[in-house]
């Protein structure tokens, strides 16, 4: 008879090979259709009934609506690939991956250690390990302490895309509290990113404004008209200087960084125009439009915002996630990045396999002893709220 141990090792070699396959398939945001075939394939070949919505896979098991239900949310999109991989981001020569993995992690590693590729990390080895989980709660599902478990996997979390959360969430998926004729009520959300298996408790929104700024053109020679470039790098000045007055007690202070800058299409012409990129990371005291209008007061250049919906996200301060964190010894911590979380409006922490560090970058991958551990404290993580 296999024993629990058995299992979740089989869990962790059949979830190492799932994501050794989609790695191999590229799924650019906006690009996931081969991806999620794939998915929705093995999901089918191993008698897990779910749904597919766009390039999108749900997948549920309500056992008693009065229980609570957990809903384990990762994405299957990635970015695009770097151009100085040391090995093929899509098909890696593993031999070769397995030394590069040796020297960034200063660990000795073999082939048969590691999935290395675009996606392995964030966010394939949270998608993987969390249908890992799926399995073992659905196994579960006649005992009396088992709870509710959705499945989520998402398309386009990367660009912030409408196909992807933003579109299942309110339609398909909403919080128990909201009572949406047709969606399935979440009580509590893990979202599947690579922290390293620590629990973010916070998140910091993300708004990017569009800046212009307006001054008139002439010869530079003879100092005609007015040069939009100093009306912007005065803009600049002030939003450097510039403190949000509230300060957040997870996340600190609001993050403003000028991340670009275009002006002029001559030496000798002052111009009358100039762009300017601002990169804002607010916390839960401030909603996206209250700081614009705050920054729109001390610039004289007009603010566009590109998305206002992309808030700041935080565990209830009194919620089971962060107690059962603190019982199991799991760290906790403000996340300076943001992901599907801010797209949902249940309780909910961040917590995957992998390191948030490998992400966006060349030579990705993750640990198949990361996933392992991952699948192992999704599981006592949830007991442990339900017990």
């Amino acid at each position: 008879m296999m024993t629990k141990v058995d299992d979740i090792q089989k869990l962790t070699q059949e979830a190492a090979a799932l994501l050794k396959d989609m790695v191999a398939v590229p799924s650019p945001s906006f690009h996931e259709a081969e991806v999620c075939s794939l998915i929705c394939r093995w999901l089918s070949e191993k008698g897990i009934g779910h749904e597919r919505i766009g390039n999108n896979i749900v997948a549920e098991r309500i056992i008693d609506s009065s229980r609570p239900t957990f809903m384990l949310c990762a994405h299957i999109d990635t970015v695009e690939a770097s151009l100085d991989y040391s090995f093929d981001p899509y098909r890696p020569d593993y031999p070769v991956a397995a030394k590069v993995v040796s020297n960034l992690a200063d660990i000795e590693c073999n082939e048969n250690d590691i999935v290395a590729g675009l996606g392995s990390n964030d966010d394939g080895a949270s998608a993987v390990a969390m249908i890992a989980v799926y399995r073992h709660f659905i196994k579960k599902a006649a005992e009396d302490s088992c709870p509710n478990v959705v499945l989520v996997l998402t398309c386009e979390e990367e660009r912030s895309g409408k196909g992807g959360m933003t579109g299942l969430w309110g339609k398909r998926l909403c919080r128990r509290d909201e009572r949406i004729t047709g969606c399935t009520p979440i009580d509590y959300a893990i979202v599947g990113e690579p922290t390293g298996m620590r629990a973010a408790i916070a998140e910091r929104g993300l708004l990017v404004i569009d800046a212009r700024a307006y001054g008139v053109s002439g010869h530079a020679a003879r100092n005609e008209g007015k040069n939009a470039l100093y009306i912007a790098l005065e803009d600049i000045d002030r939003l450097r200087h510039h403190t949000f007055e509230k300060v957040s007690p997870i996340m600190g202070k609001v993050s403003i960084n000028v991340t670009q800058i275009y002006a002029g299409s001559a030496h000798n012409v002052i111009p009358d125009q100039c762009d300017f990129v601002i990169d804002i990371r607010p916390t839960e005291q401030y909603t996206n439009e209250e700081i614009l209008r705050e920054l729109q007061y001390i610039c004289k250049s007009d603010l566009i915002p590109r998305n206002l919906s992309n808030l700041s996200s935080a565990t209830e301060p009194d919620s089971p996630l962060i107690e059962a964190a603190e019982d199991l010894g799991i760290d906790t911590f403000s996340s300076p990045t943001t992901s599907d979380w801010m797209r949902i409006t249940c309780d909910a922490v961040k917590m995957g396999p992998g390191e948030s560090s490998r992400s966006h970058r060349k030579d990705e991958y993750v640990l198949v002893e990361e996933i392992h551990k991952g699948i192992k404290t999704y599981i006592k993580y949830i007991n442990h709220i339900i017990k």
